[in-house]
């Protein structure tokens, strides 16, 4: 058989396909997937991407059903439950993250273990020193925690360490001592990176936190700041009007001890003396 043949043979056969409805739905589902595969490969965000291989999954389950084709048939049905999964992993990880300002410590480890790392720590341990290096970003799940320098406490729920994580530097501002037994979620620079383009609403609602928290702490600065007394603001007001009045008396005690400006004009205008004779 040329190839000739070939083709006048394989094209009878695709005819023959077309006349059959259930093969023209068959062919349908497989070129609806493929596009739909094909539109995934483009889009740069992971929850579109699952959303149109799970449209080329159903499309191509069809197909191998329809048509049929086993094997096509197999993979799909194994991928298309995969796929669901992983979307329906990120959404609910982005509505947990939107509902975290109301969340409890026992909600809030619960959005959070599955993607950070459980670490203990007893009393006395220092979790990291002013200077380290931030790699990690910090939740206290249980105990109680002391900033040394700054002298307040970490209670149970709060997050920390997220000043220095984001900042160029990424150096602790701080250092962190554990005061009661202690566990922790953590998560790295790198697997927040992968959270982060996975799904930028996830980003996005964890800044808005972090900003949350920012916003809380200099508005409680704000409020610590001493507000001066009336004798305190007397005092520096006399300060302010005794520093000027010395510069005034400097600058007219400097011009009348000045002398006064040569006129070398005149000088040069004027006939020399004449001298007496001897």
């Amino acid at each position: 058989m040329d190839f000739s043949s070939f083709l006048e043979e394989r094209l009878a056969t695709f005819l023959a396909t077309l006349a059959d409805p259930w093969q023209q739905v068959a062919l349908v589902a497989a070129a609806l997937a493929g596009a739909l595969i094909v539109a995934s490969t483009l889009v740069k965000t992971i929850i579109p991407l699952r959303w149109l291989a799970l449209g080329g999954n159903v499309g191509f389950v069809v197909y191998g059903l329809v048509h049929p084709a086993p094997m096509v048939f197999v993979l799909h049905v194994v991928l298309l439950p995969i796929n669901l999964w992983r979307v329906l992993e990120m959404q609910r990880l982005t509505r947990r993250l939107r509902d975290a300002d109301r969340l409890g410590t026992e909600e809030l480890k619960v959005w959070l273990q599955p993607f950070m790392k459980r670490r203990r720590l007893q009393p006395g341990a220092v979790l990291f020193r002013q200077g380290d290096l931030a790699d990690r970003l910090y939740v206290l799940a249980e105990g109680r925690l002391e900033v040394v320098e700054a002298g307040r406490t970490i209670e149970a729920g709060q997050m920390f360490g997220e000043i220095a994580f984001f900042s160029p530097g990424q150096r602790r501002t701080a250092s962190v001592r554990c005061v009661d037994p202690s566990t922790l979620l953590s998560i790295d620079e790198v697997s927040f990176r992968r959270l982060f383009f996975q799904n930028p609403a996830f980003g996005f609602e964890v800044a808005r936190l972090i900003a949350g928290r920012l916003s809380d702490d200099v508005s409680r600065l704000q409020g610590a700041r001493p507000e001066p007394t009336t004798g305190q603001a007397s005092e520096q007001a006399g300060g302010r009007a005794t520093e000027r009045a010395t510069e005034r008396a400097t600058e007219r005690a400097a011009t009348e001890r000045a002398p006064p400006p040569l006129d070398y004009t005149a000088a040069a205008s004027s006939p020399p003396a004449r001298r007496p004779p001897p």
